[in-house]
């Protein structure tokens, strides 16, 4: 009888039991089945989602990731393949968080058992017991923190270890593994820790990137360093216990000397960086993954840094935008590209890349046209009259001007190009021809001056086209590389081209390119409009000019010295004129810091001075009595030297022509200058101060003068202008036809 009762109470048991494990096992049925609908779907390739991650990236000379950006959400600029990384690092990532990675399928039930009851002891959230994978599920999606979380991700983790292996989960936790600052990756974390690759870390540091992921922030050793101790020192007892560390290196990691270095932050190179994409020909492979650059990012952020300050200390002035390019001409490298602006906001241009955008190059551009007159036979020596100059604009009347509206009388072509004097620059171009100088500005680069020689006319010798700074520093290098033109490059000589290829042409000859190299840097050949001594005179021998567009919209500096070439350019965004920023005063004080940074350390050495130029006595300086003996010395071409002192010359054979006024000029008189007392200026040029002319007005002899200069006042009506030549040989021109303008 009891034992029938003990059988009964068995059953009883039994069917007690049976009711609640069937219904926990529909529950468990039906939230699986609602987790198998909720579960997301997973890449079918992790390659494949870290496409951009794949992208080849760009290093510079030094092999320092240069394309790093940490707002994305994948790390797309320090990815390592598996085999890359330390042994070490791996195994540190497996001990501390997920032993049993490669025995399991995703998830770790023991691992998360064990979690649960260190929790339930802790009376809160002290272990999570995610596996490697669960993390890798839990970046591609990310969900709010829960127990319906945590089924999921498990869900998911299966399903992700069934499409992948475990090297390829493995290998995208390494890259993609969160650490402070936006940092994602072993790769980038050491570089941020340490300015260090990852296997050329100390076990101590390898052991502080694995226990920083753990709370990035928290135990972040910029905030406070102490708190890493304590979880480096248990997981170094962990290594210690499964003998992989030494004792004497137990105690090195219990000290917790970690050595913090912030990397080099080369300002902002994403202009540099996508120009390097859209203009490498035949890019490399994603196997190989890298472009090695020429930009050098130590001297990128100094010259960033200097820009910043320059154009903030301008802004009072209303220059806001700057760029800066650093090129060593000896090899053609680019080694800084700087785009700045000291605004913020839509408005402020930082999205625009001011080293390829065209703007007016004011007189920066009158070296080249010099150098054209030299070889077509001018010297340093040629003298040319700076005197007032206008030509004809329709039926009116433009009048050049120097920038200090002084004119200088007779100058030589030195005295012209260091002053960057204005009526000089325009009587060159008049003797070369504005079509064979455009010619020779596009055979050295400058591709933006597109427009015909029409289109810019006389004005092209004042800088009225406009190029981009990239082309300038270009061919700045050609006159620094004694004449030959070649494009600089930005990627290193590794099977690599910019576009257009790579190549190079003599433009100018060594005479000629050493000798404008000569000129601008002459502290002398500069005196009467910069001073004797000023900002432009460098400790190193630097060629240098200055150009600034009209109304100071625009302002320029270039140089080289024997090594380097720098330009600089200075406006703003919105083509607004700044307050008076010139060239001189701005652009020129970035360049003196830029050769300072340039030069330092340096065995620096003069610029180049062709051995096929002699130098020979020209005259004397008369500018001061005191110094009148003091001898005056040019460099001439040999066979072209003058055979006697002094021998300067001048353009009194040149062919007559008018200057002013032109044939149909129309002028107002103005009512505010009473009518006697109001004049104009007669001028024809090719006339030396030695030749007589004769004025011959509507058919009346108006008077004569030595030279080509006649004061007439004023009478309202239509006129008819001659003049008659007579040199000091007796010889007797006649100027052109009979011109006619009206008064008005």
């Amino acid at each position: 009888m009891t034992l029938s009762l003990r059988v009964m109470d068995g059953k009883r048991f039994i069917r007690f039991l049976i009711a609640p494990l069937c219904l926990i096992g529909i529950t468990v049925i039906f939230f699986h089945i609602l987790a198998l609908g909720a579960v997301k779907t997973l890449p079918d390739s992790l390659s494949g989602l870290l496409e951009e991650v794949r992208k080849p990236q760009l290093k510079d000379r030094e092999g320092r990731v240069i394309t790093v950006t940490y707002a994305n959400r994948w790390n797309s600029g320090s990815y390592a393949p598996l085999h890359q990384i330390p042994d070490m690092i791996k195994r540190l990532f497996i001990l501390s968080e997920d032993k049993r990675f490669y025995s399991h399928h995703g998830v770790d039930w023991l691992a998360r058992f064990h979690a649960l009851v260190q929790n339930l002891l802790a009376l809160r959230s002290h272990r999570g017991g995610s596996t490697i994978t669960e993390q890798v599920v839990r970046m591609i999606h990310p969900r709010p923190r829960s127990l319906w979380s945590r089924y999921l991700e498990g869900c998911e983790a299966r399903m992700l270890e069934q499409k992948h292996t475990k090297a390829d989960i493995f290998e995208f936790y390494l890259n993609q593994v969160p650490y402070a600052a936006n940092r994602r990756g072993i790769v980038q974390a050491s570089l941020y820790y340490f300015n260090r690759s990852p296997e050329t870390l100390t076990l101590n540091e390898m052991i502080a990137l694995v226990v920083l992921v753990r709370a990035p922030s928290y135990y972040d050793p910029y905030k406070e360093k102490s708190r890493l101790q304590g979880p480096m020192k248990a997981l170094a007892k962990m290594l210690l216990n499964q003998q992989l560390l030494p004792k004497e290196a137990f105690t090195s990691v219990a000290s917790n000397n970690l050595i913090l270095e912030k990397p080099v932050h080369g300002g902002d190179v994403s202009h540099f960086a996508r120009f390097v994409r859209q203009t490498t020909n035949n890019p490399p492979s994603k196997a190989m993954g890298v472009i090695g650059t020429t930009i050098d990012l130590s001297l990128q952020a100094r010259v960033s840094a200097l820009m910043e300050k320059l154009l903030h200390t301008l802004a009072e002035k209303k220059a806001t935008n700057g760029a800066c390019l650093v090129a060593n001409h000896e090899t053609g490298e680019i080694l800084a590209w700087v785009s700045g602006s000291a605004a913020s906001g839509e408005k402020s241009g930082r999205h625009i890349d001011w080293v390829t955008s065209p703007r007016q190059p004011g007189s920066s551009l009158k070296p080249f046209l010099y150098a054209l007159a030299m070889e077509k036979g001018w010297s340093a020596a040629h003298a040319i009259e700076d005197a007032p100059l206008s030509h004809a604009v329709g039926r009116g009347l433009h009048s050049y001007h120097n920038y200090s509206r002084v004119h200088y009388g007779w100058v030589t072509l030195r005295e012209a190009l260091g002053n960057s004097l204005n009526i000089p620059a325009v009587k060159a171009i008049r003797f070369v021809g504005c079509g064979a100088y455009l010619e020779r500005l596009r055979e050295i680069g400058f591709k933006s001056l597109d427009k015909s020689a029409d289109f810019y006319g006389e004005g092209l010798a004042l800088g009225s086209g406009e190029v981009t700074l990239l082309e300038m520093v270009q061919a700045y290098s050609a006159l620094a590389n004694q004449g030959i033109f070649r494009p600089l490059r930005v990627t290193q000589q590794n099977g690599q081209e910019p576009h257009p290829p790579y190549r190079e042409k003599a433009v100018y000859s060594e005479e000629t390119a050493s000798l404008i190299g000569n000129i601008l840097a002459d502290p002398n050949a500069r005196k009467l409009e910069f001073g004797g001594n000023g900002l432009l005179n460098f400790p190193v021998e630097t060629a240098v000019k200055t150009g600034t567009s009209t109304d100071y919209r625009d302002s320029w500096a270039v140089g080289y010295n024997y090594r380097y070439v720098v330009g600089v350019w200075m406006g703003n965004a919105d083509a607004q004129p700044t307050k008076g920023v010139t060239g001189s005063m701005g652009p020129a004080l970035l360049l003196r810091s830029v050769f300072a940074e340039l030069n330092r350390n340096q065995d620096t050495r003069p610029l180049f001075i062709s051995p096929k130029l002699v130098r020979r006595e020209v005259g004397r300086n008369g500018d001061d009595p005191k110094d009148s003996s003091i001898p005056r010395f040019e460099w001439f071409q040999k066979g072209s030297e003058p055979q006697a002192e002094g021998g300067i010359s001048r353009q009194g054979n040149a062919p007559l022509r008018w200057i002013r006024p032109v044939n149909g000029l129309e002028m107002a008189m103005d009512p505010r200058i009473p009518d006697e007392k109001e004049a104009f200026m007669f001028e024809i040029g090719g006339a030396s101060d030695t030749d007589s002319v004769t004025w011959i007005l509507d058919g009346n002899s108006l008077t004569t003068s030595a030279g080509s200069h006649c004061r007439w006042f004023l009478t309202r009506g239509a006129h008819e202008l001659q003049v008659r030549v007579e040199s000091t040989d007796g010889m007797v021109r006649r100027a052109t036809d009979a011109i006619r303008f009206v008064v008005k």
